[in-house]
Order: structure tokens, then C-alpha cells, then sequence
């Protein structure tokens, strides 16, 4: 009787084991259709804890159109604390491959998992549809591939902008711009977490309160560099510029880094309902206000700088400084004041592109801006490192680029392609397409 009790005992401690909450088992299973290819077939082998405390372990098998069926795993971690109905907020999820990135993470929870799909909103989405305009489908499919690229296009090209408003004034490369976007970002952050608390907050205020905020912080770190580096070692022989802007970009990382901690702050996405433009079939071709807008702000900011540069006062002194700084001085332009002023618009430029690509995706890290801004000097030497326009364009022309190649090719390879293409034009023509004949500094 005694070993009867003690096995049974032990049957009952070991099905404890493997008791997993109902609840958060068909919240980890809703979640495996997206982690598969579209048209998959799944089937759930077994489901029980996970390795860590609050999670659930999933192993089934995908079935897709190319490939044979395969075992995978979903792990989903859930909070600690319950909410008023008894339930785990879900936390996280990780697969074979690794845990699943923060922003992707936010994108499924909140785009999948939390978006409404009960029958009376896919039958007003029937409905909606239905008073769209129909297209062909390669018009469709071609508008929204345009759509997806206009806000792209406005941060590459604020932060080429940027690279060139510098380099056509001193004819060195300043290597921090992508860091001033990651600034304007975490100030622009700071300053909705300052409306938020004391209970002020929409989303038009946030919008605002973050551009108020980090646009001018980025220019005052711009001035602040001008005054203490760049000035110093304007007429410095080399690469001094260089070398003192790339150690500038690493201090402001690592401030940032300290300032917000490894960990990006997210922001609740605004103004991201999506409206319907065209349709073909099954496909519609749909755009957000946000997206709208942030593709108006930052091209509109692009042309006004351009427009700024080529008719303003300021804009005659930067092209007489940059031609030639001696006779500039004779005619009475204060050289280092009209670096200073460079500076805070390139900055402040920056910080406009960085409180977009916040806006657009809720968030950047602190190193954020490094990948950013090397992407946006590709786009400034494309079009034109030396050029204003020019430069913005070539940022134009990276996000069509990102775009179509996303759309019709693997996109693994969309990189490395268009850092062949940099290598390309700077054996080609090295100025861009609209810029001076060569990246060295100008002749007069």
C-alpha cells in the first residue's frame, strides 16, 4: 500500500508538472500562424512549460507549399503579475532560432494578436473595399510599393541633406549625423514621457512635444560640436574632421546608451489606421496618416532647406565660404559663424529625421543611428555629397531602391547591393550624379 501511495503520489506530482494555464497555451498558439510562412499547415505535438517561470512551450510541425514538414518550437513568456481578469499579459516569444526581436515582438502583439477580427469588422472591411477604386494589379501593387517608400525616402533624405550642407562647406565628412537622429529620438521621447505624466497627452500633442523637444536638443549638441571640434580643425591639414567627428559619434552613443540604458523606449503607435487607396482582387493598396505625414514633413523640410540655401542671405555667404574662405573674410563674412550655423541646421535636420523614424516605428535605440546614418551618406555620394539637392535625391533614390528590391527579391541580398552600388559610382563617377567632379576638397 505504501508504494501504490508513493507512485501514485509521484503521478500526480509529475501531471502537476506539466500543467500548463489554458488561457495563455491558445494565446502562444495564436501567435504560430505568424511565425510561419503564409499557408503553412501547423500541427501542435505538445504543449507544456517552458524553461523559464510564466512560459509555455509549443512544439509542432510546419507544413509549407515548398518544403516538407519540419518540428519547431514557440516558447512565450508571460508577465509575472495578473491583470484584473486573472491573466498573464504575454511578454515575449522565442523560437528555435532565438527570441524574437523587441520591435517585431511589439508589431505581433500589437498588429496580430490585438487586432480586431471578429465578423462585424471584416464585414464593414468588405464594405470599406468595395468603394475603393479598382486597378490593375501591377498599378496597385506598384502604388503601394511608392507609398511604403515616400517616409523612407524623407529620413534618407533629411540625414543626406545634412551630410552635404557640411561636406560642400569644408569638404570633409562628418560622421555623426545618425547619432543626432538617435538624440532627437530619445529627447523627443523624454518630452511625451514629461507631457504623459502630467496627464496632457494626445497623440497630435505627443507628435508635437516631441519635435518641439528634439529637434532643438540636436541642434544645440550641433552647436556645441561646431564650437568645440569642428572650428578648431576647419583648416586642418588630413582628416582631422574625420577622425574628431567618428570619436564625437561614439561619445554620444555611449551618452545615449547611459541616458536610456540598453533597453529602446517604445512608443504607442498614432495615427497608424489604414486607408484604403486602390484595389485589385484580394490586394488593396492602403496608406496611414502617419506614414502620409511623415512623408509630407520630411520632404517638405528637404525642399524648404534647399530653397533656404539657394535664395537666403545665409545661403550666398555658405557658397562664398565654401569657394573660398579668404576672400569670403575680405568681403566681411564671419567664417566661423556661418560653421556654426551649418551645423545646428544639419543637426537639427538630423533630429527631424530621427523624430520621424520614432513617429513611423516607435522607437530607436541608442546605436540605432549608426546604421541609419550610413545609409544616408550611401544616398548623399549617389547623389551628390557636394550638392544639397543632389544628396537629397540620392536619398530619394535609396528608398525606391529598398523598395523594390524588397518587393522582388530576396531581402537578405538588398544591402549588400547597395553597398555594391556605393563602390560602383565611387570608382565611376565619384562626385554622384550632381555633385563635384571628385570628393576632394574644392579648387578655386
Amino acid at each position: 500500500m505504501l508504494r501504490l501511495a508513493a507512485a501514485i503520489l509521484f503521478l500526480f506530482l509529475a501531471s502537476c508538472g506539466e500543467i500548463v494555464d489554458a488561457e495563455e497555451a491558445r494565446l502562444c498558439r495564436l501567435a504560430l500562424p505568424a511565425l510561419n510562412q503564409d499557408g503553412a499547415r501547423l500541427s501542435v505535438e505538445r504543449t507544456a512549460p517552458g524553461p523559464y517561470p510564466f512560459s509555455v512551450r509549443i512544439d509542432y510541425r510546419a507544413i509549407s507549399p515548398e518544403q516538407e514538414g519540419r518540428m519547431r518550437v514557440a516558447i512565450c513568456r508571460f508577465s509575472s503579475t495578473r491583470d484584473a481578469r486573472g491573466q498573464r499579459d504575454l511578454a515575449g516569444i522565442a523560437t528555435e532560432t532565438g527570441p524574437m526581436a523587441d520591435a517585431s515582438f511589439y508589431f505581433l502583439k500589437r498588429f496580430y494578436l490585438e487586432a480586431p477580427d471578429g465578423a462585424a469588422t471584416a464585414a464593414s472591411r468588405a464594405e470599406a473595399r468595395s468603394s475603393v477604386p479598382e486597378a490593375p494589379f501591377w498599378a496597385a501593387y506598384a502604388a503601394q510599393q511608392v507609398i511604403v517608400a515616400l517616409p523612407t525616402a524623407a529620413v534618407y533624405a533629411l540625414l543626406a541633406a545634412a551630410y552635404a550642407l557640411i561636406y560642400g562647406l569644408v569638404g570633409r565628412i562628418v560622421l555623426v549625423f545618425g547619432e543626432f537622429a538617435a538624440l532627437a529620438s530619445l529627447a523627443g521621447v523624454v518630452g511625451l514621457g514629461v507631457v504623459s505624466a502630467v496627464g496632457a497627452e494626445t497623440a497630435l500633442t505627443g507628435v508635437l512635444v516631441a519635435l518641439a523637444v528634439g529637434v532643438p536638443a540636436a541642434g544645440l549638441h550641433g552647436l556645441a560640436l561646431s564650437r568645440f571640434a569642428l572650428n578648431r580643425l576647419a583648416r586642418a591639414p588630413g582628416q582631422h574632421v574625420l577622425i574628431a567627428s567618428v570619436g564625437a559619434g561614439i561619445a554620444l552613443s555611449e551618452y545615449l546608451r547611459l541616458m536610456q540604458g540598453a533597453e529602446t523606449r517604445w512608443l504607442p503607435p498614432v495615427f497608424n489606421q489604414p486607408v484604403a487607396l486602390l484595389r485589385a482582387g484580394d490586394f488593396t493598396t492602403t496608406v496611414t496618416s502617419v506614414a502620409a505625414l511623415a512623408a509630407a514633413v520630411g520632404l517638405g523640410a528637404c525642399l524648404a532647406l534647399v530653397a533656404y540655401m539657394r535664395w537666403s542671405r545665409y545661403g550666398r555667404q555658405w557658397r562664398a565660404v565654401a569657394d573660398d574662405p579668404l576672400a569670403a573674410a575680405l568681403f566681411g563674412v564671419d567664417e566661423a559663424r556661418v560653421h556654426d550655423r551649418a551645423l545646428i541646421i544639419a543637426a537639427a535636420v538630423a533630429g527631424l529625421s530621427g523624430i520621424i523614424v520614432t513617429v513611423l516605428y516607435g522607437g530607436m535605440g541608442f546605436a540605432g543611428g549608426f546604421q541609419l546614418g550610413l545609409k544616408a551618406l550611401i544616398a548623399a555620394i549617389l547623389g551628390g555629397i557636394g550638392s544639397i539637392g543632389g544628396a537629397a535625391l540620392g536619398g530619394l533614390a535609396i528608398a525606391v531602391f529598398e523598395a523594390l528590391w524588397s518587393a522582388t527579391l530576396p531581402i537578405e541580398g538588398r544591402d549588400m547591393a547597395i553597398y555594391a552600388a556605393l563602390a560602383a559610382v565611387l570608382i565611376l563617377k565619384p562626385g554622384g550624379f550632381f555633385g563635384f567632379a571628385d570628393l576632394g576638397p574644392r579648387r578655386v
